[in-house]
């Protein structure tokens, strides 16, 4: 009988603590949650996070807090997601970079994609071609003759390894089958500045940067790296790369949200959906088109979706990464 009476209560207790264990999913944040940008303070990336992190917090009934953890190419701050805790509360906000990272870095500090949960794509944004304000070419036509007939003058600067300037840089390289002297900075800003005063000849940038400087007339700008020409003013008169002459050429800088590997579902659900709801949101839609970004609405939101579409852009990647023998590591 004693048995029988320690089963039982054994059996309670477990029960009780199913029920404790659910609720406690089911309150969900019940604290702030935080955002890690594994890039500095001021960038696309950091901007697209903290509007993205309001959206967020209407949605959540909490502070979602932005931290920036930069360094390695992205890797040190997506290390950090992948090694906190798998309770919802630590999320990586990463671009391209983050299929990237696997063929650009032989070693890292995590697992690679396989270290984490997919929550969905956030949005994607064209890069665009742009060049110091003296450059003489014109067009793209003009621009290809003149990389043409001395590659080794021709300088490209770049964001850093691993950035998303640095990928479509390689890419375009591997179109135009000839290899520039790449010049790489400690991020988007004091490259911009020197392709602004001349310094540099051309950069490969997401518009969300290079549209104010085109505006403004500080650069110059030959072609957008998306499918189709984009309808934001100062980008609309610009032609496709593909257009251009380099066939097929698509490179789009995106972002997605990721939480540690063995997040609980229904926390993985509930940030799902909180997802999807700030990417309804009009303060944050209006502030995407504004900066030529499309918030993403297909079946890349979904967590299946997703993931399926990054292992696409890793292999994609790994091809021309592998073709560069240029590695950070």
């Amino acid at each position: 009988m004693d048995k029988i009476r320690r089963r039982l209560a054994l059996t309670g207790i477990a029960v009780a603590l199913g029920v404790v264990t659910t609720l406690a999913r089911a309150e969900f944040p019940d604290k702030p949650v935080t955002l890690i940008v594994p890039f500095a303070a001021g960038g696309p990336s950091d901007k697209i996070a903290r509007d993205l992190a309001e959206a967020l917090r209407k949605k959540l009934g909490q502070t979602v807090i932005v931290e920036n953890v930069g360094g390695a190419g992205g890797t040190l701050g997506t290390s950090r997601v992948a090694k906190a805790p798998p309770d919802g509360y630590t999320l990586l906000v990463h671009h391209i970079g983050f299929a990237t990272a696997p063929s650009l870095y032989r070693k890292l500090p995590y697992k690679g994609i396989d270290d984490f949960a997919f929550l969905g794509l956030i949005n994607e944004a064209p890069s665009t071609l742009i060049a110091k304000p003296s450059m003489p070419a014109k067009t793209f036509d003009e621009l290809r003759k003149v990389i043409a007939a001395d590659p080794s003058k021709i300088n490209l600067a770049h964001a850093g390894v691993g950035s998303a300037s640095q990928l479509c840089g390689l890419m375009l390289q591997s179109a135009l089958k000839t290899n520039l002297t790449s010049v790489p900075y400690k991020g988007t800003g004091p490259a911009m500045t020197d392709l602004m005063g001349g310094q540099v000849d051309l950069m490969c940038e997401q518009a969300t940067n290079a549209v104010p400087q085109i505006e403004g007339g500080k650069v110059k700008a030959y072609a957008v790296t998306s499918t189709q020409r984009m309808a934001l003013p100062a980008l609309a008169a610009l032609p496709t790369l593909s257009e251009a002459g380099l066939k097929d050429f698509s490179v789009t800088v995106w972002h997605g949200l990721y939480a540690p590997k063995d997040t609980p579902a229904p926390v993985l659900k509930k940030l799902n959906d909180a997802l999807k709801a700030a990417l309804k949101d009009p303060d944050l839609v209006k502030r995407s088109e504004a900066l030529g970004i499309s918030v993403v609405n297909d079946g890349r939101l979904e967590p299946a979706g997703h993931k399926h579409f990054v292992e696409t852009e890793v292999a994609r990647w790994k091809k021309v990464i592998e073709a560069s023998g240029q590695y950070a590591d």
